[in-house]
This record gives structure tokens, sequence and C-alpha cells, in this order.
């Protein structure tokens, strides 16, 4: 951690940061459920033993606990926080015992219930990143037409050293059309050390060029490290443009689709070995960025935000038994069967999800915890 900001801001940060997120993802799944009649016996921000809380008039105890690594609303029916039903017992269910359970409600609205949850995190995404690009508008090379042509490059410039000179106007790599020099940022960023083909207009003349990304590990500010890909070229300078409310919506959606992408092509070089399981953070790694945002100033901080909330809908999102895309998963399984899972093998299935995200969240933090300079390497 940075000795140059203060300590209070790693403690502050973290829950300021995942207590809202977490908050507002259980809202969702909450506020839908009660839309629908069904009845929340629990909501819970933290996990472990309650700190504070008290029951509403509908029963519903709302509960503040020790461990801030997460949440839960547990609806009237779910056997555990994990929304795993009884087994056997859904059957024998007597009317009063239906009346409110979620595992008694239609199909399509245990769905829309579980997949609230991850759309509010990636609403406030959204409203984040729109309001950012409504305000600041959005950016723009400060001369279009030159947006994608090499004005110079870099002192270690993997592009020169393939033969791409100064003037070239990059016009496409692998195929796909450049139209500025985002788009080429976009293909190279997260690619090191891979080779493409690179087009260029050259003196009228289409050429192209075989180029290594270079493989660079670059450290910011507060000694974080990267691994990075670059080309080691420069373009024109970059310039805000405003933009109205409906493009800065429209904005906002490119903006996060890229974030996901991103998440999907470094979980895939996780997978296959092009990336080290090194580079993946868990609660430590996000207290400490969290502090680090935070003492940048609140507009770093919010737009961190943005991106953890677009991190936490992705994750609840996977197909990952007691995860909401698990419920989801085997509600579409449902659908296609017409008819639920048998209750063993769906209690062993989601069992078996429980341990495989505690497994998950404790190899994330041996590897935050490994990452203390007093570990070394």
């Amino acid at each position: 951690m940075d000795a140059s900001i203060p300590f209070w801001l790693y403690i502050v940060g973290f829950p300021l940061l995942l207590g809202p997120l977490v908050t507002l993802h259980e809202l969702g799944h909450y506020l839908v459920g009660r839309w629908f009649g069904v009845k929340a016996q629990a909501f819970s921000v933290g996990f472990g033993k309650e700190l504070v809380g008290w029951t509403d008039k509908r029963g519903t105890r709302w509960k503040l606990c020790a461990l801030p690594l997460g949440g839960y609303v547990q609806f009237k029916g779910d056997m555990d926080p994990a929304s795993i039903p009884h087994p056997d017992e859904a059957d024998k269910a007597t009317p009063e015992e239906r009346d409110g359970s979620f595992h008694h409600a239609a199909l399509w609205k245990r769905a829309l219930i579980v997949f609230a949850g991850p759309a509010m995190n990636i609403i406030i995404t959204l409203a984040i990143f729109a309001s950012f690009f409504a305000f600041f508008g959005k950016p723009v090379s400060a001369d279009p037409s030159e947006t994608n042509v090499i004005q110079s490059f870099a002192e270690q410039s993997a592009a020169r050293e393939a033969g791409l000179e100064e003037g070239d106007r990059i016009v496409a790599i692998d195929g796909d059309r450049i139209s500025q020099f985002q788009d080429i940022q976009d293909r190279v960023l997260m690619f090191p050390g891979q080779t493409i083909e690179v087009a260029v207009l050259r003196d009228g003349d289409r050429v192209t060029i075989p180029v290594t990304i270079a493989d660079s590990v670059e450290t910011d500010r507060f000694g974080n490290s990267s691994r990075v890909g670059r080309l080691g070229i420069y373009s024109t300078g970059m310039a805000f443009e405003p933009v109205g409310i409906g493009e800065a919506v429209s904005l906002s959606f490119v903006q996060s689709a890229n974030l996901v992408d991103m998440m999907v092509t470094g979980i895939k070089q996780i997978i296959v070995g092009d990336r080290s399981v090194k580079e993946l953070g868990g609660p430590v790694t996000i207290g400490k960025y969290a502090g680090e945002q935070l003492s940048m100033g609140p507009l770093a901080f919010i737009n961190f935000a943005a991106l953890i909330s677009l991190n936490l809908a992705f994750i609840n999102l996977l197909p990952i038994p007691a995860l909401d895309g698990g419920h989801l998963a085997f509600y579409a399984a449902e659908a296609i069967r017409r008819k639920p899972l048998g209750p063993r093998s769906t209690e062993v299935a989601y069992r078996a999800g429980v341990a495989l995200v505690l497994a998950l969240m404790v190899f994330v933090t041996f590897i935050d915890i490994a990452k203390f300079p007093f570990f070394g390497n």
C-alpha cells in the first residue's frame, strides 16, 4: 500500500465502495420480489454475525452483518441465503406456506427477481458513465481526419521495428476496419505478444505489415502493475465534444460493452495460460484500489465504482449454482423440461456451487496476500 495515502482511506474506501453497490444489488431482488408478492424474511448487507438490525411491519429482518463481502435477500421458502429450496418440501407445502413463497412463484417471476440484482448493477454503471459523458462530453480526436494516422513513435516501438512509418494511415487490423485511434487501442491492449496484420495506406498504396504487439508491464502512481499490449505509436491529441442525453446514454452502453469484452478476454487468457492468475484480485485488492481511487477525489472513486458494479453484475451472471446466473440456468432448464430438476440433484448442485464460490474467494484472497511486499515474488 502507498505510504503517502492516509491509511484511513483504505479503511473507509472498501465499505464505501461495496456497501452501496451490494445494497442496491440486493434491493433489486427485494423490490421486484415485493412487486410480485414474494415475502422477504431477511435483507442483509454482509455475512456472519448481525451487528445491528430491525424487523419491519412486513416481517422482513433488515440487518448489517460483520463480514462486508456481499449480502443477500432470503425469501420465504429459501433454505438459506443462497435461495436453495427445501428438498422434498415444495410439493408438500400447504396453501399458507405457498402464499408469498419464492419457490412457488411463476417461473418467469422467479427469473425476473433473480435477474433484478445484476440488472441493478448494470443500471448503476450505465447511469455513472452516461452522467460523465453528459457532463464532460465524449473524447474525440483533435483532428478527426488524422485520427488513425501515425504522427510519431514511442522510444520503444513495436510498430516502428516492424516497418511502419510516420504518415501511415492504419485502415485495418487482421481484416477488421479501423476508423479511429481508439479502435487500435481496443484491438491491442489485451493482446500483448500477439502478432497482428496491420493494413496501412502509404503514398496511396495499401500495404499489410505483420506486427508483434509489445508485451509491456506498466506501473501506475501507486505501484500497481498491469500487463498490456502496446504498438508504440501516437496520433493527434484528444479533445472533448459535448453530447446530448440520448448520445450520452448510447455511449454508456458502448463503454460498458467494451469493458465486458475485456473481462471475457482476460478470463479466457487466464484459463488458457496466456495470463497469470496473479492478475486476479480479491477483496484485499479491491480495498486497496478503493482507497487509492478515493485519494484521487470523488470523480475517480465514482468511476471505479462503475467498473466494480459492472464486475459484480458480470460475476453474478456466471452460470455457477448459488450465484444469480446459476439460478437462471436452472430456470432455463426448467422451462425446457417443463418441470423443475429433482430436489436432491438441485440441492447437491447448489451446495457444490457454494463450495466453488467459497474456494474461489479463498484462492483470490491468498493471491492478494501473496502480493504483499514481505512475501517477495
